[in-house]
């Protein structure tokens, strides 16, 4: 058996490739030095260990003794899991996109020496087909154009990094005056409602993905404005999902995309951002609503997440890959004789609920798929929806215990800070919605594991973390998902603490990420030699934007400890973005909600007194996405908003804006009118 240097790795997915026939490298000084003294091209291969085309590129070329043998002779070949090294993956997609017009996983690209690109691609084909040349006659023609057209190649790669130079400005322009308007707010709504599927929810065509930023906006934006349309549309996408086949109707959780507008089919592979995501968003859709539907879902989500991605140290996972026995989803696939074997009597009323099939409702098998509401449902079978729901869960728990008797996929069990800090803010989010116990704790566990692991000797955090090692200087997405959780932990729980390790994050991002001139955040903190240039992301993908958390923590934090500076450094990003939020809001979701609060105003509320603790919970629960929340049950004068507020025995209400507030509520029940009547309505 072949073994190469990732077999030193901790990746997964690079330990996937430790036995390849490619003398594969991990990113290394030692790599980068290799190439510059042979003089040879680099290959750089990304993927991430539950992308299934990077599994299918693997086995027909990867494995491939000949093909391996070519790649060994004309190249330096070099392994990335795109998930421990993000801003390689930036970089590299980047001039991919540029080339090519579009991207993806595997990413396959050619680098100089000097790790400038000058052509790529992603999936490459073991034979030529479709007009596409093979990976063989790729990789053959690619290094005979390095040693034939050497001056045409390091000029086609220094115009492409000259390129991406040039792009990191992201067109970026200051609107004079403010930009902070209820019409610029309108207009957001509407062009997201322009490429809105009124039938199927989501927005566009297939593959469609969660766009939980573009739901988020509209559930609050009938929050201020009471725009029915808007709820609707984020209501119906919503239910939509979790009806599909993208939600695990089984087992919990949510797949990464659908393949399809009507959201049956999945691409199998489960995320632990994405979860993450879909529950902050279906928590605000609770608080409006309080339909049993989506704290259930929550529900659900969460006990898949502790059982197949939480480790007993409270820290999550990475991943469950969409494959297993080689083929995707088969995991979560049934056939109708599987149903009728497991069911028994009650397997014709199931298979109907899920539209499960004979001949299968995708490629020969069934995805579960719930095409009717249940009430619906009800009333055409003629049994009370109670009966139903009853037949429903205890399927469902028996089709669970026999699906984890099958081979299971492979889980990623790398943990990440930036997806782990995004799941702590999603349960502290579920926590306020729904009052559950269970996931207050998960969040405190979750931070107290990530503050133990992802550190070390050195004290400074880590991107990544694996068997007792955490690696990676933490980029900065890693630190604004930890500052916003850090702000939410301390929502939840009254905790001061959290916001001066919130307060020092931020001052830490400030000194090692910043670009003075224009406001905005690197990918990468200062002093990192081995990227060719530092990127700075504005886009809300399938992540947020570092950018745009961190211009709302900075906001947030202004406001906790009075430091107009950073209202201001907040302010001046999205001015620089305006045109562009206003116009293409489904990519900047996040700015997009930013603005939102910014523009309809901050309420400032305060509780004070010795059932603090009591009244928090209630408060929480609540649907005010514009607030910032302290709490104290002893005297506090550290922070502006708790000063001299506290008095003995008593405890009191207090909603301020611009740290003007108005006289104190003692009665509970008054103070949320009061709120209610004071929040910021669009008009």
């Amino acid at each position: 058996m072949h073994t190469n240097l990732l077999i030193h790795e901790t990746s997964p997915y690079l330990l996937q490739h430790a036995h390849n026939p490619v003398n594969w490298y991990p990113w290394s000084e030692a790599a980068l030095q290799k190439a510059k003294e042979e003089n040879k091209p680099i290959l750089i291969s990304i993927g991430y260990a539950a992308c299934h085309w990077c599994h299918v590129m693997e086995k027909e070329s990867f494995e491939d003794e000949n093909v391996a043998a070519l790649m060994n002779k004309y190249f330096i070949n070099i392994k990335i899991d795109r998930e421990e090294r993000p801003d390689l993956d930036h970089i590299y997609m980047d001039a991919v996109q540029a080339m090519t017009g579009s991207g993806g996983w595997p990413l396959n690209v050619f680098l100089t020496p000097d790790a400038k690109p000058f052509y790529g691609g992603t999936y490459f084909p073991p034979v030529a087909a479709h007009n596409r040349m093979s990976w063989a006659d790729t990789i053959t023609a690619i290094y005979k154009a390095f040693t034939e057209k050497r001056n045409e190649v390091d000029a086609q790669a220094e115009s492409l990094t000259e390129h991406l130079v040039k792009s990191n400005g992201f067109g970026m322009q200051t609107v004079q005056g403010t930009v902070f308007n209820n019409e610029s707010l309108f207009q957001i709504a509407e062009n997201i409602l322009k490429q809105a599927d009124a039938s199927w929810g989501g927005f566009g065509k297939a593959p469609k993905f969660p766009q939980t930023f573009s739901i988020q906006y509209l559930l609050r934006h009938y929050h201020f404005s009471g725009d029915e349309l808007a709820l609707k549309q984020a209501l119906l996408s919503l239910d939509k999902m979790i009806d599909g086949g993208i939600y695990d109707q089984v087992g919990g959780g949510f797949a990464r995309y659908s393949t399809d507008n009507e959201w049956l089919a999945p691409h199998f592979e489960k995320m632990l951002y994405d979860n993450a995501l879909i529950v902050s968003v279906i928590a605000e859709a609770y608080q409006i609503t309080r339909k049993e539907k989506y704290k259930y879902v929550i529900e659900q989500t969460v006990h898949f997440l502790q059982r197949e991605l939480l480790h007993a140290d409270g820290y999550f996972f990475s991943a469950l890959d969409a494959d297993s026995e080689g083929v995707e989803g088969k995991f979560y696939t049934w056939s109708l004789a599987e149903i009728k074997e497991c069911l028994g009597q009650d397997a014709a009323l199931v298979a109907a609920y899920f539209n499960i099939t004979e001949k299968g409702n995708w490629e020969h098998t069934n995805i579960l798929w719930v095409k009717k509401n249940s009430t619906e449902f009800a009333l055409e079978y003629g049994i009370a929806i109670e009966d139903l729901m009853s037949k429903i869960e205890r399927a469902k728990t028996v089709l669970l215990q026999k699906r984890n008797e099958r081979p299971r996929p492979l889980t990623d069990d790398k943990a990440l800070l930036g997806w782990n800090a995004l799941m702590c803010y999603a349960l502290c989010k579920a926590y306020a919605a729904t009052k559950t116990e269970l996931y207050r704790h998960l969040a405190l566990s979750n931070m107290e594991a990530l503050e133990k692991y992802f550190k070390n000797n050195d004290q400074e955090w880590k991107h990544s973390y694996k068997k007792e090692i955490a690696k990676i200087p933490a980029f900065l997405d890693d630190y604004a998902y930890l500052i916003q959780a850090y702000i939410q932990l301390q929502e939840i729980t009254g905790q001061p603490a959290f916001l001066e390790k919130a307060k020092t994050l931020t001052e830490k991002v400030i000194a090692q990420f910043s670009e003075p001139e224009t406001g905005f955040f690197f990918y990468t903190p200062c002093g990192q030699q081995d990227v060719i240039i530092r990127k700075k992301e504005v886009y809300d993908g399938a992540t947020p934007s570092g950018n745009a958390v961190m211009a709302a923590n900075l906001y947030y934090l202004s406001v906790v400890f009075n430091y107009p500076h950073w209202q201001r450094a907040a302010e001046k990003m999205l001015q620089s973005l305006h045109n562009a939020i206003v116009k293409y809001p489904t990519s900047f979701g996040a700015w997009a909600a930013l603005m939102q609060t910014i523009t309809v105003g901050l309420q400032e509320i305060v509780i004070v007194g010795r059932e603090a603790a009591t009244y928090l919970p209630e408060l929480l629960s609540v649907f005010m996405p514009n607030k910032v929340l302290q709490s104290s049950d002893t005297k506090n004068d550290a922070f502006s908003l708790l000063m001299n507020r506290y008095v003995e025995e008593k405890t009191f209400f207090y909603l301020c804006k611009n740290h003007v507030c108005e006289q104190p509520e003692a009665d509970f029940i008054e103070f949320l009118h009061l709120c209610n009547i004071k929040s910021s309505k669009l008009q």
